[in-house]
Formats: structure tokens, sequence, C-alpha cells
């Protein structure tokens, strides 16, 4: 039966019905089978006389979604996870993946054709043309998250469909390389008898590939998915090992991938002065002069979002990201080269972009690099996005790498950007009320599954009016399912939800004017009093997030600890991140501040968009986490003039559950604060509900005292 939409236009419910066959659809790469495309990879490698070949999940710009042609992992080794690597030899396969994909790398590769092993940065190479071992990373040619599917080349070899990871593929040995979200996700989608599983982080691919190639061996990667600093990595390991690191320009799974998806044709727009806030040729000038002030010619844009938020533009091309795949370089005299297919640009692009910006075919890219480095000028590239393939172009040149020069600006949202956000936050608090409203009168029977709970949570988000996408995959997640932080909801793993254990939802979605990412944990029926313990202690630690303030120049590894310490004093922990940037009407992870235990050097400053989402997960029985979405602001009541203290404004709203709180666990100030929250969720969402979903808001966000 299909559900009607209430406010909803035709485009959109036309929409939501596409999305709902999608929730119900496996994520399974479809041609032949595993064995046979690790058969005809191993002939190709024979036929160009290699000993080994690296497949990675990337495409030639290195972002985590590749357009569906750059799946080659995935076509491979049947992963479809969105990070990891495989490298193929004569006799041996691997693929390295991280942790978040451990399960689902058991469940998408065969264990009888590739060894799993854990992905870390530089570890992974693999099989092609006189090759002994190819490197498969998770990436496409700019180095991001989110991949279109064309280089989802990872899951394809290896069938891991996670965002991260790494695999290496020698003759007689696989091996995928995993961090710590994916490591049961790797063991369900990943064949042990096919594939090592390691450790992305504890168990560096570089030191498993030198193990694995034979001396004097050959190690094939593909110069446009991986960095300047993972070559360098690779090459110290390959040759202490008595082997040889081998740029391969033609990516083999590539040429096996017979049904690889196309390189993504979406419409690229202009995103309005009314919400970016600040006119592109401001931004370029302000650019412009900073590299002139750095004694730069020019720099190169690797990343996507970069070019978008400079340019104010916006696409389709990456899943849930509305990004325009593109290359550019800004000049120091402020003028730009756009390397864009034309046919992207709507009418009315030109116009917007001016004579200043120069549109030009993305195949004269390697061109334009080359002339730079002919004429010897200063060329910074990014460390994080630009690929060996960029530098290799820029020879002669004098190549400074260093930060994206978009990164910061983008990441300092202006007034504009910040009230947009606030506004689609706004409008996504009633959409996920709803929800939580429907939720709680559905779910008791047991009936409800996990892709009927995200359908219906699209549905109402569709209804606002306003959505553009998702902004990422809907982690619908229940009972033992919960404890994969990164779980995706397939034909073959689609529970019900059912009572006596947790619900989990991670969901976003994309506006016009914001980007917005929310996790609530919901309790069916009665919860146990360990779920009701430590759910309290990750709220805790989110409180405590929430009500922090710190001093000018505090990076988010310095309060990372904050969000850990009530799960640590009982002995627990969570193997992610607390928190993470988020684009305006841009990517739902958005570098270069985060808030991790990994060291970073970047500065936390007001206008920061950041996720705060401690968390908790108990193997094989359920999983805890808490987001919501904070703002830098300037902390008044501590600053003066010798001084400036920050602090942070929650701009995501809807209830907490209370009935997992137990509330003997939380400190005065700690109820305090959910009771104010709450009485902030009533006071923007009440009047956005009637009928029965306000009287359910209302009891949800009653006082705890």
């Amino acid at each position: 039966m299909e559900l009607a939409v209430p406010g909803a236009t035709e485009a959109q419910a036309k929409r939501l019905r596409a999305a709902r066959a999608a929730v119900a659809a496996a994520r399974r790469p479809a041609g032949p089978k595993p064995a046979d495309r690790l058969a005809a990879l191993r002939g190709a490698l024979a036929r160009l006389g290699l000993d080994a070949y690296v497949v990675p999940h990337a495409d030639e710009h290195q972002g985590e979604y590749l357009p569906a042609r750059a799946e080659r992992l995935a076509w491979l080794t049947g992963f479809t996870g969105s990070a990891g690597l495989a490298v193929v030899t004569a006799d041996r396969a691997a693929i390295f993946i991280d942790g978040r994909y451990t399960i689902q790398a058991q469940q998408q590769t065969d264990p009888a054709l590739w060894e799993r092993r854990h992905l870390h940065p530089g570890a992974a190479r693999g099989l092609a043309g006189g090759l002994d071992a190819y490197v498969v990373p998770h990436a496409d040619e700019h180095q991001g998250e989110y991949l279109p599917a064309r280089a989802e080349r990872l899951a394809w070899l290896t069938g891991f469909t996670g965002s991260a990871g790494l695999a290496v593929v020698t003759a007689d040995r696989a091996a995928i390389f995993i961090d710590g979200r994916y490591t049961i996700q790797a063991q369900q989608q990943t064949d042990p008898a096919l594939w090592e599983r390691r450790h992305l982080h504890q168990e560096p691919h570089e030191a498993w590939l030198a193990e694995a190639m034979p001396k004097g061996g050959r190690a094939g990667y593909d110069p446009r998915l991986v960095t300047v600093s993972w070559v360098d990595k690779a090459r110290k390991a390959v040759e202490a090992a008595g082997g040889t690191l081998v740029a391969v320009e033609e990516n083999p799974i590539d040429t096996l991938w017979t049904d690889q998806p196309p390189a993504p044709i979406s419409p690229t727009i202009v995103q309005a002065l009314d919400v970016a806030g600040q006119d592109a040729r401001d931004k370029r000038a302000g650019l412009a002069e900073a590299l002139r002030r750095d004694r730069l010619d020019a720099v190169v844009l690797s990343a996507p979002e970069s070019v978008a938020w400079l340019l104010n533009l916006r696409g389709a091309d990456v899943p849930h990201t509305p990004l325009p795949l593109s290359f550019a370089v800004l000049h120091a005299d402020g003028l730009v080269d756009l390397f864009i297919d034309r046919r992207k640009l709507v009418p009315g692009v030109d116009t917007h972009l001016g004579n200043e910006v120069a549109i030009q075919p993305p195949a004269s890219l390697g061109q334009a690099l080359e002339a730079l480095g002919r004429a010897g000028k200063a060329v910074r590239i990014d460390v994080a996005s630009a690929s060996a393939w960029v530098q290799d172009r820029l020879k002669g040149a004098r190549v400074d790498i260093g930060a994206d020069s978009c990164a910061l600006p983008r990441a300092r949202k202006n007034a504009v950007e910040l009230e947009g956000t606030r506004a689609a936050h706004r409008r996504d608090a009633a959409a996920m009320s709803r929800f939580l409203a429907w939720l709680s009168r559905e779910a008791p029977s047991g009936k409800l599954d996990e892709a009927g709970a995200a359908a219906k949570l699209l549905e109402f988000r569709v209804a606002t009016g306003a959505l553009r996408d998702l902004s990422f995959d809907t982690i619908s997640a229940a009972g033992p399912n919960a404890a994969l932080p990164h779980y995706r909801f397939s034909a073959e793993s689609n529970r019900r939800i059912e009572p006596g254990n947790v619900y989990l939802v991670d969901s976003g979605g994309q506006y016009r004017d914001g980007t917005t990412d929310i996790t609530r944990t919901i309790a069916v029926g009665t919860p146990t009093e360990e779920m009701r313990r430590n759910f309290t202690l990750v709220l805790k630690g989110h409180i405590a997030i929430s009500t922090l303030r710190f001093p000018k120049g505090t990076t988010g590894s310095q309060i990372d600890a904050f969000a850990r310490r009530p799960l640590w004093e009982h002995g627990l922990d969570f193997d992610h991140g607390t928190g993470h940037g988020v684009g305006s009407y841009l990517s739902v992870h958005e570098g270069p501040a985060r808030i991790s235990k990994t060291p970073n050097t970047i500065a936390l400053e007001p206008g920061m968009i950041l996720s705060n989402e401690p968390g908790y997960y108990a193997a094989g029985r359920y999983g805890i986490r808490t987001e919501t979405l904070v703002v830098v602001q300037p902390c008044a009541a501590l600053s003066d003039d010798s001084r400036s203290f920050y602090e942070f404004e929650t701009i995501t709203f809807a209830p907490i559950d209370l009935a997992l709180v137990d509330a003997a666990l939380l400190t005065p100030v700690e109820r305090a604060w959910l009771d104010a929250y709450h009485a902030k969720v009533w006071d923007i969402v009440g009047p956005q509900l009637e009928g029965e979903d306000r009287a359910w808001l209302e009891q949800a966000t009653r006082p705890v005292g």
C-alpha cells in the first residue's frame, strides 16, 4: 500500500517512493562471483607481467564516497564498504578493512579466496602488471570520506561497505585493514577464509605488505587513489623489505569491473547568497591575498567540498552529499581554473561564475599541473586530499604540501550560515519528534523492522517540503545491530524492533539552508538496569561536552576525555571519536576540527559546527549513542580583555528517552541541564506538533527533578 505524505509535492513523493524501494534492497555488488573476478584479475596480472596489484576503495579524487564506476574493490571482492583496499598476487589475495566492516566483510567476501587484514595507512599493496602485491584503499581521486558508486573499489573487491579501510592482495594472501568502528561489520561482511582482518591503526598495513611480499617483489598502487604521505610510508616499507613500489596508471579493477557505474553527471547549481552568506568573489579575493602573503602562485583544490564552498556551488555526484566532483586551481591573482564536466552546469552557473573562473574539461587537469611545473611556480597542494598523481604532475614546481586553504574558512560558518543551520534544525526537530512519537506507538507490537522505521523517518522529513536528501544512509539499528556504530541494514540483516531491547537511530537531512545529524537511542518495552546505567553514563559524557567552557586555542583532542570520563570510571569506553565537523549544506563529516582521542592541532573556533556523540556498544547485545550538534560560541561570562573563552551552543532538539535515564546517577547540575534542554525542545518543537504527537512530546520532555 502506498502511504500518503502530508504536504509533499509529486516530486517529493516520487523521491520517497524511490527511497522506500532502496531501503528494502540488499547492498551487494552485482555481476560475476568474487572467485571469478579474482581469477580474472590474476589472469590480467599474468598478461601484464605483474606479480601483484593493489585495488583501493577509491577514485581519482580520493574521496570516501565513490561514483559507481569507481567501485573496483567491491566489484573484485564483493565487499561494498566505503573504506578498504585489496592486494592480489598470483597465489594470494588480501583485503584490508577497518573494524567497522568486520562482519560485513565476512558476509561479502569468500575466505577461500581472500585473506582478511586490518587496514592501516600505507600497509596494503596488491597485484597488477608485473606486481607481487596490490593495494586497494577506500578512496577516490579526492580522498573524501563518501565515495561515488564508481569509486567503491574496495567494496567491489572485498564485500566490505564501510566508509574507511584498505585491502592488500598478494598472490597467496589477502588482508583488509579497518578501524575500531567497523570491527563487527567487517566480521559480518568479509569471509575469514579469504581475508585476514587487521586493525587499521594498531596493525600497520605497511608491515603486513613487507612480510607478505617476496624478496625483490613489486607492489602496485593507483596513484590517483592515494596521498603523497601514503606513498612515502609505503615506499619505505616496501624498499626496506627489498621490494619496489610501482604506480599503476591503469587500475586493473576498472578493467575487470564490467558493470562499473559511469562517472556521475549530476546537475551543478548555485548556492545563493541568501544561504551562503558570502559572495564567491570575496572568498576568492581573501584566499588569493593569503597566497600572496605566503609567496605562493597557486593552490590546487582537490577536495570537492572546498571547490563547492569557494565558488558557492552545489551538486549531487556523491550520495547524500551535495558535491559536484571537480578540481580547481586558484591563482594568486584571484583567477580560477575549474575542472568540471560542463554537462553538469545548469543554466545560470556560467553567469554566476563570471569571466574570472575558466571552465576546463577534467581531462586537461594533468596538462594544467604540468604547465605550472614547467613554469617553476610555487604551488600548494592539500596534504589530506591531493593524490600522489597530482604531485607527480607538478614536477619542476616548488610544491608546498600543507592544509587545504579553504578548510578553516569553510569550517568557521558565517552568521547567515549559522542562522540557516538553526532553521534547518528546527524544521528537522519537528520531523524527528513526529517520528519518535509514531515509534512509541508502533514499536511495542514487535512487528516493526529497521527498514520500515527508516522509511517512516524519511517520510516525515520529506513532509517538511524542504528536504533535498538525507545527509547519510540512516542507521536504523535494533538490538545487537545497534552495537555496530556504522551499521547499515540490508535485506539480510533487517531485524524486527522487539520489546526488551533498545533501538538506535542515527540520521540526518540535507536542506538548502543546513545539514543535520542526530542520534537517539530508544527503549522498546522495559530496559534492563544495565542498559539504563550505561545509557546514563553516556548521557553524563554528552552533558559534560555540552556544558564545557574552554580557553581560546583549545583543540578537540584536549576535551575528548570529558565525554569518556563517566564511562572510564566504570571500565567502559567507545571506539570512535566524540565529534566531527559538519558542513553548511555540504558534507555531514567536515574537517578540519574534530573531538577525538587522536591528537590534532586545529583549535576550536567560533562558528564551527561539531557533533557531540559519545556512545557505548555491548557487542552482540545492544548499542547506545546520543548525538546532538553544537556550535562554538564566545563565552561572554568568562572572557575579558586579557583572555577569551568559548562554549557550545546546542542546536539539535529532540527528546532524550527518559525511560533509559537513571536520575540517581545524575548530579544536580546534570539534572538541571536535562530539564533545561527538554524545556527548550518543548518550546521549539511543541508549536509545530498537534494532537497525539504534541501530547507525546509534552510527556517526553517532562522534568526529571
